[in-house]
């Protein structure tokens, strides 16, 4: 096949798929003689050329793959033709616990605990059902305890490519009050919430309300 007609392939793969499109999955539809490296080309020069046209749509990278999203400027287009908002709430303690994992995964419940130095049990079920984070295995430890990590839908809903794109220790300084412009979070008093426009449910592709959280 050539470039041009792997991108109309791509094209089609990003539209329909409902989280990031990984590289590997991409290899496993079109073959073993798709090269990943030949594959990341293409799909960055379909994002440029979706970026330098005059289209409604973006592909950007996140999430170790890439999706296709609607273009930003279009948000409050896009938000006055669906009407709808969603919207996981997340309590402070909720926040600090996530937080936490993702700048010191993989660590197990006591440790959360040691660090905060509450219970955080209720807390990990919450985080667990947003699948924001998921169960990495055990540790080596007596009683061999649970160990806990972030996964793909954390890096998806705060936009991230990776977990080297979390902002530094030192960039949270300061925080709550910057936690929206660094992190894609609107902080409040009573906790803090990740707020999910229009313009993100389109680009998830992802149907039903998500229950908030206590």
């Amino acid at each position: 096949m050539t470039d041009a007609e792997i991108k109309r392939i791509l094209e089609a793969f990003l539209l329909v798929t409902e989280k990031s499109l990984l590289i590997d999955q991409v290899r496993e539809a079109l073959g073993p003689d798709a090269q990943p490296a030949d594959i990341r080309r293409l799909l960055l020069e379909l994002a440029q050329e979706y970026a330098q046209g005059e289209r409604g749509l973006r592909i950007v990278e996140v999430a170790e793959g890439f999706q296709m999203v609607t273009d930003p400027a279009l948000a409050s287009h896009v938000a006055r033709l669906t009407r709808r908002v969603r919207t996981i709430r997340l309590t402070k303690p909720s926040l600090e616990t996530l937080a936490i994992i993702a700048y010191r995964q993989p660590l197990t419940r006591i440790e959360i605990e040691q660090v905060r130095g509450v219970d955080a049990g209720g807390v990990l079920d919450t985080l667990l059902r947003f699948a924001l984070i998921r169960i990495t295995g055990r540790k080596e430890a007596p009683g061999r305890p649970l160990v806990y990590g972030t996964t793909r839908e954390f890096l998806d809903h705060f936009g991230l490519r990776s977990l080297e794109d979390l902002p530094s220790r030192e960039e949270l300084q300061g925080v709550p009050a910057e936690l929206k412009e660094v992190a894609g979070i609107a902080a409040t008093e009573s906790g803090a919430e990740i707020v999910q426009t229009a313009e993100t449910e389109e680009a998830n592709h992802d149907a039903g309300p998500l229950t908030p959280t206590d």
